[in-house]
């Protein structure tokens, strides 16, 4: 807008530098709708309300721009701002703590990990449920320099020496055990010598880089106490801890989070400072975080996932919103219950949590007045179900995200205001700074608009690298920076991207990503199994449930019985196959190939499963 100010005289008006800018303002503007505002990219400050683009590519261009500041350096921004403001609630853990509060627990426990030995670079494991103690030490490892590894807390034995072997895992931060999972235990069958070793100075054949174990709810033999540590941050650490500020960049690596490949061996998606603070800053403003007083959000998806991390942790350090967990593990009748006592005004989840919340039993005895908007992303988002929440729940701006791990992870994402189409049927449109296209697979020719093709995401998200995987790295990321996301979609002239399918055969059970190739290498180590393929079978709760189609060994009899009890306790319980099928022969294509797309409508055949429901 151009301010109304009085001039003296016409010559002066004509000769000052205002008349100048206001003419450059008030000329014809260059970027009217068109092939030249399409080469340009679309503007994206606001929902789009002019179809600009005329092919498969989008650059969301923005009036805001970039930031260049470390997640220590945005978190003690808004500090300043929000001192006395709640920071974090953790309902089950009866832990309430302001932005000051929490400024000083995690400067007070980086400088506890200095005094361990920890340098910038060293990785530190987070292994356990939703707690205070994993966002404490999500922010004072950043602040350290220190890369946090974000550890399933799902994960067995094979899975977690896997992942703290292939980082080179330096400490390793668990409660003692959770539900059924006992860490503590499992470290000690990985690594016998810690019950004989120094706390600060463990020696493992199994993981070399391995120094300590920091437990969160008791005293161990050989692992440190939480206590320990806090203790440990005297005022020299203190001032260690400040002068290291001055040598972050936020181009470092600060985060890695364990994706698993088509080759069933999980891969460590590598994210810089860049990478997350930036991808939390713009959905936050995306969603309306920068004008919503007091946000109030309730948290329900786990924090070793980006979701809860990015979406969760770093929103509340880049604008100031206020972190609700309703539990530990996930509990759907939690969820409601915080909403309610809290008086969230925010919520998050994948859409098996929204199922859940919305066929909770005694939802109308709560008074959900409070909720003005949430986020549904993890998985595909059915339409129906989206309908369902704004009609059940009345959280009238629910909006989608879609992303990757590796795109640090939201790259698309709706307004709260989109319409009902919108809302339902898109995962809303490209985030500010960042490019997206849609190419044909074979060719990489970038397709037509509204055609179908391979979503390809360039710009300030895209991940360093697989942590010591070059290779798996190249496969993933162009020489020209594009990331493959391996997804199907397609682009409309808004930006609207809508997701048909995948190209690979990742099976999403309730937000957990799950890979058949690593199940059914497991299964081939099955003395009765001859072959095993596993597939993805629709379910209305769980959006995709587990099923493994099992070829035996002549001559030998199993039960599915059986087999889930091999499973369990050696892999994750979300991926245990519900479904067991014994089969004589799997669908080939003509060069012999197992058609997988065919494997799955013929077990959802026999398993009665009826589509769409």
């Amino acid at each position: 807008m151009i301010p109304n100010i009085v001039f003296r005289s016409q010559s002066l008006w004509n000769n000052c530098a205002l008349s100048r800018v206001y003419k450059v303002l008030r000329a014809p503007c260059s970027l009217q709708p068109g092939p030249t505002a399409a080469s340009r990219g679309i503007h994206v400050d606001s929902p789009p309300v002019i179809p600009s683009l005329t092919t498969s590519y989008a650059h969301g261009t923005s009036s805001t721009t970039l930031l260049h500041t470390t997640i220590g350096e945005s978190l003690l921004r808004t500090v300043e701002r929000y001192p006395d403001r709640e920071a974090l609630v953790f309902l089950e853990g009866g832990i309430r703590k302001t932005f000051a509060q929490f400024q000083q627990d995690v400067d007070q426990a980086a400088a506890g990990l200095l005094a361990l030995g920890l340098k910038k670079g060293d990785r530190l494991g987070m292994w356990g449920p939703n707690t205070y103690e994993w966002v404490l030490f999500q922010f004072a490892t950043a602040k350290a320099g220190i890369i946090l590894v974000s550890v399933n807390p799902a994960y067995q034995l094979q899975e977690v020496e896997f992942a703290l072997q292939k980082v080179g895992c330096k400490v390793v931060v668990c409660p003692t055990e959770f539900k059924t999972q006992k860490y503590c235990d499992m470290l000690r069958r990985i690594c016998p010598e810690i019950e004989s070793s120094s706390p600060s100075d463990i020696k493992s054949a199994r993981l070399p880089d391995l120094r300590s174990v920091i437990v969160l709810d008791s005293r161990q033999p050989g692992m440190l106490h939480l206590d320990d540590v806090m203790q440990a941050g005297s005022s020299q650490y203190v001032q260690q801890l400040q002068d290291l500020q001055k040598k972050l960049s936020f181009d470092d690596p600060i985060n890695i989070q364990f994706t698993s490949g088509t080759t069933g061996t999980p891969k460590g998606a590598t994210l810089s400072h860049h990478n997350i603070v930036n991808d939390a800053y713009f959905v936050g403003r995306r969603v309306g975080y920068h004008w919503r007083p007091d946000t109030r959000i309730c948290l329900p998806v786990p924090l070793y996932h980006c979701f809860g991390s990015v979406g969760g942790g770093m929103c509340m350090a880049m604008h100031g919103t206020s972190l609700i967990f309703p539990s530990a593990g996930y509990d759907g009748k939690a969820n409601i219950a915080a909403l309610e006592s809290e008086r969230c005004t925010f919520i998050y989840g994948t859409p098996t949590m929204y199922v859940d919340m919305v066929n909770q039993p005694d939802l109308p005895k709560y008074d959900l007045s409070s909720v003005e908007a949430g986020i549904m992303a993890g998985s595909p988002c059915p339409p129906e179900l989206v309908k369902k929440v704004i009609s059940v729940m009345g959280i009238k701006e629910i909006t989608i995200g879609y992303g990757t791990t590796e795109n640090s992870p939201v790259t698309f994402c709706g307004a709260t205001t989109d319409n009902m189409e919108r809302k339902s049927e898109t995962v809303g449109f490209i985030i500010d700074h960042l490019e997206a296209k849609i190419v044909n697979p074979t060719t990489r020719e970038v397709v037509p608009l509204g055609m179908l093709g391979e979503i390809m995401i360039r710009g300030f998200a895209v991940m360093l690298e697989y942590w010591g995987d070059k290779a798996k790295t190249e496969e993933c990321i162009t020489e020209t920076g594009w990331y493959k996301t391996g997804d199907i979609g397609s682009l409309d002239g808004y930006s609207y991207l809508r997701i048909e399918g995948r190209i690979k055969d990742m099976i999403i059970r309730g937000g957990e990503n799950v890979y058949p190739a690593e199940i059914e290498q497991f299964l081939h180590t099955h003395p009765k199994v001859k072959e095993a393929q596993v597939v993805g079978i629709e379910d209305a709760r769980m959006g995709e449930e587990v099923c493994a189609c099992i070829k035996l060994v002549d001559g030998q009899e199993c039960t599915a019985e059986e087999i889930k009890a091999f499973c369990k306790g050696q892999i994750a319980h979300f991926k245990i196959p519900r479904y067991v099928l014994f089969v004589s022969s799997y669908p080939l294509t003509i060069t012999g190939k197992i058609q997988k797309n065919k494997l799955r409508e013929e077990s959802e055949m026999q398993l009665g499963v009826k589509k769409g429901k």
